[in-house]
């Protein structure tokens, strides 16, 4: 029985055996109901005040008895209030201690600076694509939305650098500001930047301003949110099939089709192959991008095209063959 339900039984126990006593003490001893209550509750909680009036044979029996179940009732109710407030407390603080010494461990991951509406979204793909997010939230009331949604978390503001600083942000490869105001995320950007100079920054703008703003201040992407939206509404009215392909395709969208990044090994096996050759075999798989160094990328690539170590593919096909291609382009060839 959990500590709530506990009290809860308890203190209905406490209220019965108090009913109970003081209608005792009326019909045996013929006290009032006033006195009557006064005796119950005395003797419940052993605190050993003079009786009202003396008490014959039967009302020493009737005393006893309470005594008994009541005394024990009392400490029943007193061991579940401290196991639910002094028991809850120390769960939660255990729970979020270990949390906190977990994030000072990680490397390579995304922190989420608001779990607003946008930087929710953000926080489930990223978690639906196994990356591991740490959230920076300031409104202690969307604790419990983070608790269920089993993202590691921080309750604080982001403007506060020893707050990121227990985000790991020294470590994190990326970070995403996604609050509601330009010039916080602007601070937040700078501040991230001269914390860890090789973190990438993806930061969300509500104005124009703020776009250039955050350009200047080190994010390596801005993103308009109402600007997307408007394009995204504008292609769907003049290019809907267009839409729904790339809506089909997305990363983790697509039931069996997928758009995916894959980035060579330097030991791959698929170095100094073409990609005509990784398209041949491999069924229902098309190379559309390729990223290599600080050149451009370039948009459906020769098909003789040399791979290298350390390339990017973007690549569109089969579930089954992305996952096939993400592992040959780590492993090193038989030897």
């Amino acid at each position: 029985m959990n500590p709530g339900r506990r009290v809860a039984v308890g203190v209905a126990i406490v209220v019965a055996l108090t009913l109970f006593g003081s209608a005792g003490y009326m019909l045996i001893e013929r006290m009032s109901f006033i006195d009557s209550l006064f005796m119950t509750v005395i003797t419940i909680t052993t605190v050993g005040y003079e009786e009202v009036k003396p008490l014959d044979t039967a009302g020493r029996v009737f005393t006893m008895a309470i005594i008994f179940v009541g005394v024990g009732t009392a400490y029943y109710v007193l061991a579940a209030v401290t196991e639910a407030v002094v028991g809850g407390q120390l769960r939660e603080f255990m729970g979020k201690s270990a949390m906190n010494r977990k994030i000072q461990q990680l490397e390579g991951h995304v922190i989420v600076c608001g779990y607003g509406r946008f930087g929710r979204v953000v926080s489930e793909e990223l978690k639906r694509d196994r990356h591991t997010v740490v959230v920076i939230e300031q409104n202690p009331a969307l604790e419990p939305e983070l608790i269920r949604a089993d993202f590691y978390y921080l309750i604080g503001s982001a403007l506060d650098a020893e707050l990121l600083e227990h985000a790991g942000v020294r470590t994190a490869g990326d970070i995403v500001v996604a609050t509601a105001s330009d010039p916080d995320n602007v601070f937040i950007s700078l501040t991230v930047r001269s914390m860890n100079p090789k973190i990438r920054i993806h930061a969300r703008a509500e104005s124009d301003a703020g776009l250039r703003h955050l350009e200047l201040a080190g994010a390596d992407r801005v993103l308009s949110s109402y600007q997307y939206s408007a394009y995204r509404i504008a292609a769907a009215i003049a290019r809907p099939s267009v839409v729904d392909f790339l809506s089909l395709v997305l990363p983790g969208r697509g039931e069996d089709v997928s758009l995916e990044e894959v980035t060579i090994g330097k030991d791959s096996q698929l170095v100094a192959r073409t990609i005509g050759e990784i398209e041949t075999s491999s069924p229902r798989l098309r190379v559309i991008g390729l990223k290599r160094g600080p050149d451009p990328i370039s948009i459906v690539p020769d098909a003789s095209t040399a791979i290298e170590g350390g390339d990017l593919l973007v690549v569109i096909g089969s579930r089954a063959s992305l996952e096939r291609l993400a592992e040959a382009a780590q492993n090193r060839p038989a030897r």
